[in-house]
């Protein structure tokens, strides 16, 4: 096992990290920008280290700033979370000329997973059932209208770098098709410096169901079921959980094993998590692969009682894992909440300011990952979230009452902050959710104000 790990990351997974490798005798070096300073994370880890302002390009954001700290303070491993760079080869393969050991897959994994376009191929060649749309990236706005007239509309385009929720544009007219390429060109440039797009048929009212795998690196995997992320705002997750409601086990079977006939054949290394969207046929196709641990991986842990960060770092460091398939037996349900700094009034925009009271909740069977606290100041500069609630409980029914219950108990107040606290509460009383018939529309067919 290592002897000190570098956290290449921020806010709630930062800490996340800190935690398993405090239990596993790591010591762990917190990297910070100057937004940063006081954080959470700086308070736990064994060493920090300041990396650059707070702008991400010029901290998180920066790979020689990265591997430069984490050979100052004798790091032999660097884990990335998610998002910043958990998915980017050239980082993985700098880490790897440095001798440093990138808790994830290979430079090489992470370029042909990574890459949308090619994803979709190398899963096409697998047997993976894949949306129609382009097999390679466009290079031009004819070309785009091209693929669109063949596939039919709506379409989607993305980028090829893209992930997260982000980098995506709906088009159902074709004469929108033109503005939406240049501007979704425009925003993968600035967004991933990759502005190469590609396009597919574009599902209305599926099921966003994905599925947690971990892999040793030789072709062993195991998968520890299917999560259900079909509430979204802007196709970025809102609520998960585990196992999918109303989806028929043997479909759940089916798509479980398809992800683990993949990642075996790309002899995958550490958790990674196969997003598939589900029609109302019951016909599954695969949208990506996430080569990293996920937001929602809280869900999967309450149900299989199995820590995906130990896993990672077990794999990177050689160790192999711990759990064969057989082990791995989930029970109950468990249900995620994000709580973010936005406004689900203003179509769910950032609400930057200063925490002047936060409480989280507790009880029985909560689960609270979170960074914040009272005096914190929300900033412009990273992603909103706040906060993750999880919940556990035997049965869908008693999950909801205790998600519901434990949002009641949540204070979160600062001047200018709002948070979708109220709008979570709210979805967990609509009846199309409570029923489990819900999909990626759900959001968009709520109305809803600034208060429940």
């Amino acid at each position: 096992m290592f002897s000190t790990v570098l956290i290449a990351n921020r806010g709630e997974i930062a800490l996340r990290v800190a935690r398993t490798c405090r239990e596993l005798g790591i010591r762990t070096v917190a990297v910070y920008s100057d937004a940063d300073r006081d954080s959470a994370v700086t308070r736990l880890a064994d060493e920090c280290v300041r990396i650059g302002p707070a702008a991400p390009r010029r901290s998180y954001l920066n790979p020689a700033a990265i591997v430069t700290a984490a050979l100052q303070v004798g790091a032999d491993a660097v884990h990335p979370g998610y998002g910043f760079l958990s998915e980017d080869p050239d980082f993985a393969e700098i880490c790897a000329a440095e001798g440093l050991t990138f808790v994830g897959p290979s430079a090489p994994v992470l370029s042909r997973l990574g890459d949308k376009a090619q994803a979709r191929e190398i899963a096409r060649q697998a047997g993976l059932p894949v949306l129609p749309g382009s097999p390679e990236p466009l290079e031009t706005v004819e070309q785009a209208k091209a693929v669109a007239a063949s596939i039919g509309y709506p379409v989607i385009i993305k980028a090829v770098a893209g992930g997260g929720g982000r980098g995506m544009t709906v088009v159902r007219d074709p004469r929108e098709l033109p503005r939406a390429y240049v501007e979704a060109r425009a925003g993968a440039q600035v967004a991933f410096g990759d502005p190469r797009l590609y396009a597919e048929r574009y599902l209305d009212h599926a099921r966003h169901i994905e599925v947690q795998i971990l892999g040793d690196g030789e072709g062993g995997v195991v998968h520890l079921g299917e999560r259900d992320c079909s509430v979204q705002r802007r196709r970025q997750k809102l609520v998960e959980e585990t196992p999918a409601p109303g989806l028929p086990r043997e479909l759940a079977d089916r798509i479980c094993a398809a992800a683990v006939h993949s990642a075996s054949e790309l002899r995958y290394p550490g958790a990674g998590t196969y997003e598939f969207l589900v029609d109302r046929d019951g016909d599954f196709y695969l949208m990506e692969v996430n080569c990293r641990i996920q937001v929602e991986h809280p869900v999967t842990e309450l149900v299989t009682g199995i820590d995906l960060v130990r896993e990672q770092l077990r794999v990177a460091a050689g160790d192999g894992l711990s759990v064969r398939q057989s082990d791995i037996v989930p029970r109950g349900v468990a249900i995620e909440t994000r709580v973010n700094a936005e406004d689900p009034a203003r179509g769910f925009m950032p609400t930057p300011g200063v925490l002047d009271d936060f409480a989280p909740p507790g009880g029985p069977f909560v689960r609270v990952d979170t960074h914040a606290r009272p005096g914190m100041r929300v900033t412009a500069d990273y992603d909103p979230l706040l906060a993750k609630v999880a919940v556990w409980a035997p049965d869908r029914r008693q999950a909801i009452e205790r998600a519901d219950r434990a949002l009641s108990e949540f204070h979160v107040s600062g001047k200018g902050v709002r948070t979708t606290r109220e709008f979570l509460r709210g979805v967990l009383e609509n009846p199309t959710f409570r029923a489990g018939k819900h999909t990626t529309a759900l959001v968009d067919e709520m109305n809803f104000g600034g208060d429940r």
